[in-house]
Parts: C-alpha cells; structure tokens; sequence
C-alpha cells in the first residue's frame, strides 16, 4: 500500500456518514461558531444558562453544540455513534466531560463513571482508550499546594492526597485488567509537575508488557520537547514503556495571563512556529523510537499529520502498528480523520460524554479556542461547504 493512496481533501469519504441534512446543519453551525463576538457572547448567556437551570436552554444546547461535539449524554447513548465511526474504521477515545468537583463525594462519582467507562470500552473493539483528568480526581487547589511545596500538608490534605492516589489505583487496576489504555489529560503548569509525578509512576506500574498508561504534552510549553526526551532516557532506564498523547496544547491565554500576573517567565512557546517546531520533532522523536514509545498524533494540523505518515512510510512501519496512532476532536476534522482510517491508519475520535449542564464548560471552552485562537471554524465551515457543494454537483 503507497502513501499516494492517502488524499486528505477526499470529503466524500470524510463526510460519508453524514447526511444532506446533518451537512447543512453542520454548515449552519460552523458559520454562526465563526462569528467571535457572538461565541463571547453566547458562552457567557449560555454557561449562566445553565447554572441557573432555565428550562429552555438545555433542548437548545442539546440539538445544536453538543450534538456536533459530545457522543450522548451516557454511555449507553453512545453506542448508535461509536458504531457510526466503526463502520469507517474510526475508533473512539472515551472522555467523560464532567469538569473538576471539590467535594470527596464528586470525586468519587467521577472514579466510579471512569471504571464503568473502562469496562464500557472492554466490550466495545472500537473503544480502546478511556481519557480522565487528574483535577478531576483530586482537589486541582490541593494538587497546586503540592507542586507549590510552599508549606507542608495539614494531616488532613495529606489524607486527602492519599485518596486521590487510590482513585487512581483503582482506575488504573481496572484499565490494566481489561487491557484499555489511559490518557492523562495535560492541565495548568501549575499542577503538572504533580501530574507528571503521579503518572510517571503509574506507567511504571502498569507499562511493563504493553502501554496503558499515557501522559499528555503540551508542545505550546518551550519546556516539553526536553521533557519528552528525559521522560524517554527515564522510561528505558526503568525498563517501562512509555505513552505519550502529544497536543498543542488549551490552556495558552490563561497561562500567559498567569505569569504576566505573578510576575514569573512564561512557560509559553515564543510563538506559533516554535510551537509547531517543537511539535513536529515531538513526532520525529516518537515515530523514531516507537518500539519504546506509544504515542498518539493528537493534532488537527494537516502537516503534523502528513508527517507521522512519511515517516512511518519511510521506516516501512506498518500503518495499524498499535504504537502510533491518530486522534482528532470528535465534530471536527473529518478530512483528517476519516482518511487516515480509510487508507489503514490507526485513526480515532476523541469523543466526549456526559450530562448536558456538565459538559457545557468543555463546549464552551471548545468553541472559544478554536474561534478566536486557530480558525478552525472556518476551516471545517469550508470543508463542509465542498461536500454539499460535491454533492449537489453529482445530482
């Protein structure tokens, strides 16, 4: 099989399962998402919207927003997409979209929704990796004391710390039973020292025969490409298997706000190319190493994805090598990821779930990174217009 075969501006297969109608509302979508001002202001309505439960604004967000971007608002409702995707050789990534609780209970809600989560994908062959945030586990205030080591832990947060870390025992026992890997989401650098911390020594644990465990990189961090390099002499020294998802990155206006605040150097790339620089060798190093390293292409940046290909071609690694894969947002990218999995390339989408008043802040952020930050609205505004256009064409 050549590279040639790979065409990733076909968007009669990248938009296959979408009907005329699903495409124009899509279109409908994407244009009103392409407006900043209106996104400003919409997420700011809606998100009080919700919190102040008026009764109307669910039904809305539901049959617009969350249809596009969210697989259902339960496991069970996920299946009829998740099947939909199969049906192209996409997979899923399972990310149950409930933003970070302070309360012990809340924490332990979220434990327990992971673990059916997991046992949810054992069942499913298409459903090989479940996502979770560490802030969602534990206290984000109590992870940022850690990392801060300004004073030391009451006995109390201690106890409380030592709770955390037995969610995640259980999580990761889980996931190691039923083989389905992990993504540890990427947060603030504030609290991902902890996090790198705590998952280094989770893949210690559980990445001896195969990866279940994978950390997340930011490449927006001038720090991470260096990171990724230690974390690899660190892996191989402890004879572990290291995982990596590597993204660009979610957090870049708050983070610049942050340091410009309290006065310390910005963990911030100087700018985009250094950012796509850095995530490109990210790639490089991963692809070169994949023996050792599984990594996940998280990117909806064509060329980072061209790449993992040419090189993979280059090395004759075969294209469903369960090292290297792809991932884009679910609701978005179709040409990237629909035509990777048609050409045989371990494709999947990153499917988020869960109650519509708790997935609303992920949407919301969603809709302002990618309106105001990359462009991607117009980027999927246009790909959508030349499928309807395509097919008008052929009737």
């Amino acid at each position: 099989m050549s590279l040639k075969e790979l065409d990733l501006s076909n968007s009669e297969i990248a938009f296959a399962g979408k009907s005329d109608k699903e495409l124009q509302k899509a279109a409908w979508l994407f244009a009103l998402m392409n407006k900043p001002w209106l996104v400003n202001v919409g997420s700011k309505v809606g998100l009080w919207a919700i919190k102040a439960n008026v009764p109307t604004v669910e039904p809305i967000v539901k049959a617009t927003i969350f249809e596009q971007f969210c697989g259902g608002t339960s496991l069970a409702n996920c299946q009829a997409n998740i099947n939909k995707l199969y049906e192209q050789e996409v997979q899923v990534v399972l990310d149950y979209g409930a933003e970070a609780k302070t309360e012990a209970v809340d924490l332990d809600n979220t434990m327990l929704e992971l673990i059916e989560s997991l046992k949810f994908a054992a069942t499913n062959e298409s459903v090989p990796i479940v996502t979770l945030k560490v802030s969602g586990l534990a206290r984000f205030d109590l992870l940022e004391k850690i990392q801060a080591r300004e004073e030391p832990l009451t006995t109390a947060e201690t106890e409380e710390f030592d709770a955390a870390l037995q969610r995640l025992k259980l999580i990761g026992d889980v996931a190691h039973k039923h083989k389905v890997a992990l993504f540890i989401d990427a947060e603030e650098s504030w609290i991902q020292d902890t996090i790198d911390g705590i998952v280094t020594k989770m893949m210690q644990e559980y990445n001896k025969e195969q990866v279940i465990i994978y950390n997340t990189l930011q490449m927006y961090r001038h720090d991470r490409l260096a990171y990724l390099k230690a974390a690899y002499k660190e892996a191989q020294k402890n004879k572990y298997l290291l995982g990596l998802k590597i993204v660009r990155g979610a957090y870049m206006q708050k983070e610049r706000e942050r340091a410009e605040e309290l006065g310390y150097a910005s963990p911030i790339q100087v700018d985009k190319a250094a950012t796509d620089a850095d995530y490109n060798k990210a790639i490089r190093f991963c692809v070169k190493h994949y023996e050792h390293i599984a990594s996940c292409n998280a990117s909806h940046n064509e060329e980072s994805n061209l790449l993992q290909t040419q090189l993979m071609e280059k090395m004759e690694i075969p294209r469903d090598h369960p090292h290297l894969n792809f991932c884009q947002l679910y609701g978005m990218s179709e040409l990237l990821t629909f035509n990777l999995a048609a050409v045989g390339y371990n494709a999947a989408k990153y499917m988020p779930y869960g109650a519509i008043k708790d997935v609303v802040p992920y949407l919301i952020r969603r809709a302002q990174e990618n309106t105001s930050v990359t462009g991607d609205m117009s980027r999927e505004l246009s790909m959508i217009t030349k499928e309807i256009e395509r097919r008008k064409n052929e009737k």
